[in-house]
């Protein structure tokens, strides 16, 4: 599953205007916090360690508009702590985040 990177590029649009370096800068961030998060995701060794980065990569998805993202950590909330298919999807939005 494909997920748009349009919605993240006009939130930071909205947020900066024409700024194309702080956007890129904001893209970069947004791109390694959720690498971070998928990282903690993946070492959870406890249901609530899980929870907290599932959370966490929610609320960063919520902030930048990433809807799709945002579905996934659902999806990872909703689920068993350490879940393959959602890590792999997780992993795949963000990699097409980073490939736009």
């Amino acid at each position: 599953m494909a997920y748009d990177p349009g919605a993240l590029n006009a939130s930071l649009a909205a947020a900066v205007g024409s700024d194309s370096t702080l956007m890129a800068e904001l893209r970069l961030a947004f791109i390694e916090s959720a690498g971070r998060l998928l990282d903690l995701l993946g070492r959870a060794r406890c249901d609530a360690n899980w929870v907290i980065a599932a959370a966490r990569l929610k609320s960063l998805a919520a902030s930048f508009g990433a809807s799709g993202l945002g579905a996934l950590a659902d999806e990872a909330l909703d689920g068993a702590p350490g879940d393959p298919v959602v890590l792999r999807k997780i992993g795949a939005a963000i990699d097409d985040f980073a490939g736009a």
